[in-house]
């Protein structure tokens, strides 16, 4: 038994082809962009090398025994929110300092460029709720053995800002 194949389907069949390899490519590009992490709703699994881990300091408020993640602080947005590279956007959670244009402003902001600007800082992640409602990563900021987060509230920089869910209790930081 022959087959006849005709230049016409040799012409269809390679470009049913060349489109399977363009969008397989095309998922693998994208998977690629993508962080590494495993979406279970509102809360993220990160994924994080454990063969950098370190111990918390010794003033560490939290029951974690390692941080989830680390990385250098390029930017100090406001006084409880800097990105970190490596990690994007990390909001202190428990604590709220004043907005732009409000009384305290600056002092807030410039202490925590004081502390981690130009610095590798450490992450604990809340674990209860990893992102606020802006995408942004909810941590305790530990950075040259210092919670940060509890530091902000003992200068009077911060007010306690509590939202459950959350693994850490800020009340204890004062």
């Amino acid at each position: 038994m022959k087959f006849m194949v005709s230049k016409k389907d040799n012409t269809t069949l390679a470009t049913v082809t060349g489109l399977c390899c363009i969008g397989i490519l095309i998922l693998v590009v994208i998977g690629s962009l993508l962080p590494d992490s495993t979406d279970t709703g509102d809360n993220i699994t990160f994924n994080v090398d454990k063969g950098n881990e370190t111990s918390p300091p010794p003033n560490n408020t939290s029951n974690q025994s390692a941080y989830e993640a680390s990385g250098y602080c390029y930017h100090v947005v406001d006084g409880d929110t800097i990105d970190v590279e490596g990690v994007g956007r990390i909001r202190l959670v428990g604590v709220n300092t004043p907005e732009r244009g409000q009384p305290g402003y600056w002092e807030a902001k410039d202490f925590v460029e004081k502390m981690c600007l130009g610095k590798t800082v450490y992450l604990d992640i809340d674990d209860a709720k990893n992102y606020d409602k802006y995408g942004r990563i909810l941590a305790v900021v530990y950075v040259d053995d210092m919670n940060l987060n509890a530091e902000l509230l003992r200068r009077g920089y911060a007010e306690i800002m509590y939202i459950p869910p959350s693994e850490f209790d800020p009340y204890t930081w004062t």
